[in-house]
């Protein structure tokens, strides 16, 4: 199989009658991609960003509000996701903790060693939860708190997640679950305890971007790109740990 990278300048490029059956695209950039007579059967597509783009359509219709309105029915409070004041976003992070404990218990329901389990080269569920320890460092320990050195060893991200991030920091080898399940628990209890005293006009104070400080965000914006990444991975658990459950059936 053929591997196109970052590298190759393939922007503008035409494809006319090529046979892309079983291509895989990952972190791509398909923004303005247009496709006629296509033959979709069987494609999956899956875009975090989708809900911040200007449209996608599909035989002339945009797509966009129905797929946010399922997903939006398949996860209970998602929704709120983008809530605006104190109050809306205890709300919000409280569902997610329900959300994601009602995950946890269904894991451990699970055969041993699901939590390790890659489905199709994705994390797995053990390295989404360290993942998100990451982004809550990142988001809130080191954006809003100000916190020089906010990362926990166990968190994990991508390679060219941030420039100015010591790698050198972080366990070289898994650790063990029950570490990356109490190191977890000790972040969603910050976010909480940070939320239960949150003001109106902490939420409006100007932050530095944690991977680019040349650009500002407020502290409420933080705040969304936690709760985006947090109902973002916990889609893609759900998503694996069906696709393991159903492996299993078989």
């Amino acid at each position: 199989m053929t591997d196109f990278t970052r590298s190759d300048a393939s922007q503008g490029a035409e494809f006319v009658d090529a046979d892309l059956r079983g291509a895989r695209f990952v972190r791509a950039d398909l923004s303005g991609v247009v496709m006629r007579e296509v033959n979709l059967d069987g494609a999956d597509i899956d875009a975090p960003w989708l809900p911040h783009a200007a449209f996608l359509r599909v035989n002339g219709v945009d797509v966009i509000p129905l797929v946010e309105a399922e997903l939006n029915r398949r996860f209970p409070g998602r929704a709120d996701r983008r809530a605006a004041d104190p109050d809306g976003l205890r709300a919000a992070w409280a569902t997610l903790e329900h959300t994601w404990a009602a995950t946890l218990q269904r894991v451990a329901a699970m055969p041993a060693g699901t939590v390790d389990v890659s489905v199709g080269g994705e994390w797995s569920f053990a390295q989404t939860l360290r993942h998100l320890v990451l982004a809550t460092d990142a988001w809130l320990g080191r954006a809003v708190l100000g916190i020089g050195q906010p990362f926990h060893p166990v968190g994990l991200g991508h390679a060219d997640a941030g420039d100015d991030l010591d790698m050198s920091i972080f366990v070289k080898t898994a650790p063990p679950y029950d570490e990356v399940i109490e190191v977890r628990a000790g972040r969603v209890a910050t976010v909480r305890d940070f939320l239960a005293a949150v003001t109106p006009d902490e939420l409006a104070a100007t932050r530095a971007n944690p991977w680019a400080p040349e650009y500002q965000e407020t502290t409420l914006s933080c705040l969304h790109v936690i709760l985006e990444e947090e109902w973002e991975h916990h889609r893609y658990a759900v998503r694996d740990l069906e696709a393991i459950e159903a492996k299993s059936a078989v």
